[in-house]
């Protein structure tokens, strides 16, 4: 299985439940019509980040997808106070073990860099979890366990990764407008 399969099947079975439904539910908001208190720089940052995790290849990375943009909104808006203090510190830990400049390294430093990270996130997450109201597990969730499943968040529910990466289908199912009807049935609903 290739990297870019594995990421799509991970986003579509534990989307919701890495992110939490009231923060899904947010995150569909448009990115222009929230305000945010990052920077351009971090938000430059996070795309950098974003796009080592999904880099472009024959399909779109998550810089195509304005990840890093959707981001900063979504921390700004759907993030506790906690959880907003720990992304962002994560970005400045990231940053210092960049030397300073995580932008000016090679991709392939990088990768190595994110690799690092996301091994010690793995090691010190095992058990965390993230609530549907988005209050974790006692401080147990790294910093990179949270931007790593935000970018993948962001990317397959842009425009760019449902429709350019995933098999998108804007009408799931077929219209059958001659269905036998028989008195007492309940009508259709959706949740």
């Amino acid at each position: 299985m290739q990297r870019r399969e594995l990421l799509k099947l991970i986003a579509s079975a534990t989307g919701v439940a890495m992110i939490g439904m009231p923060a899904f539910v947010y995150g569909q908001a448009p990115v222009a019509h929230s305000t945010s208190s990052f920077s351009s720089d971090d938000v430059a940052l996070m795309d950098e980040i974003a796009e080592t995790i999904i880099p472009r290849t024959d399909t779109p990375g998550a810089k195509d997808a304005e990840v890093g943009a959707f981001m900063a909104v979504f921390v700004a808006d759907c993030y506790t106070a906690e959880d907003q203090a720990r992304f962002r510190a994560g970005l400045a830990d990231l940053e210092k073990r960049a030397g300073g400049r995580f932008l000016a390294l090679a991709p392939a430093e990088r990768a190595r860099l994110l690799g690092k990270l996301d091994a010690q996130a793995s090691a010190q997450s095992r058990g965390a979890w993230v609530s549907p109201q988005g209050a974790s597990s006692g401080g147990n969730l790294h910093y990179f366990t949270m931007i790593k499943q935000l970018v993948l968040f962001s990317f397959f529910t842009s425009r760019v990764g449902a429709t350019e990466v995933l098999r998108y289908e804007p009408v799931p199912g077929h219209y059958d407008g001659d269905l036998p009807y028989e008195p007492g049935t309940p009508a259709w609903g959706t949740s």
